[in-house]
């Protein structure tokens, strides 16, 4: 009986059943294209992000290699190199970025060619002024760390490391995507 009625819908719509599965059809193929190109997509990103990461080691240490008494030296720029990293790297406070772009007059930091040649000057390493931490707070002297209620990065950061703006590495350590989202109970490793 259902079927004689979706039949008489059907005649009354003037639409036959091989319409409708030509309809069905062409959504099935869609579905399945979109999930096909999701997956490759995913593959690609997957393994352009492997790559970003061992080429990010390498330039890491390359970068570590060079000391800060053979300074004044020439480097030259790898692909994925910020002048922040190279800073970072060289004189263990990314805040010498600034000092790398004035001995080089670069317009814009924020952009550099892989194989150009920067000229690292013999500075002294900037430190951040840093911040007492809460008198009622204990320092963080372990490994891990787990947040209670109230706890931020920068708080954590200034009981770990006397320094706020270090909330970076433990962002990074812990592979947080939202750094400003942390929940009491959550447990971190403090990079020593």
């Amino acid at each position: 009986m259902p079927m004689e009625k979706t039949k008489a819908l059907l005649r009354k719509l003037k639409i036959d059943e091989s319409t409708i599965s030509m309809i069905l059809g062409i959504l099935v193929v869609l579905v399945i294209g979109t999930l096909v190109i999701n997956y490759f997509r995913n593959i690609h990103r997957s393994s352009s992000e492997e790559a970003k990461e061992k080429v990010t080691e390498e330039v890491k240490e390359e970068i570590e290699e060079i000391k800060l008494e053979e300074l004044p030296v020439v480097y030259k720029v790898k692909k994925g190199d910020s002048l922040w990293k190279i800073a970072e790297g060289i004189y263990g406070s990314g805040y010498n970025w600034v000092d790398i772009a004035k001995e080089n007059n670069l317009k814009n930091p924020n952009i550099l060619l892989s194989e150009q040649e920067l000229k690292i000057p013999k500075v002294e390493p900037i430190k951040p002024k840093t911040t007492q931490p809460n008198e009622t707070a204990e320092p963080i002297t372990g490994e891990i760390y787990t947040v209670v209620k109230g706890d931020n990065l920068w708080q954590i950061a200034v009981r770990a490391y006397g320094d706020g703006y270090q909330w970076v590495k433990i962002a990074r350590e812990n592979k947080l995507a939202n750094p400003d989202l942390i929940h009491p109970g959550n447990t971190f490793k403090i990079p020593r």
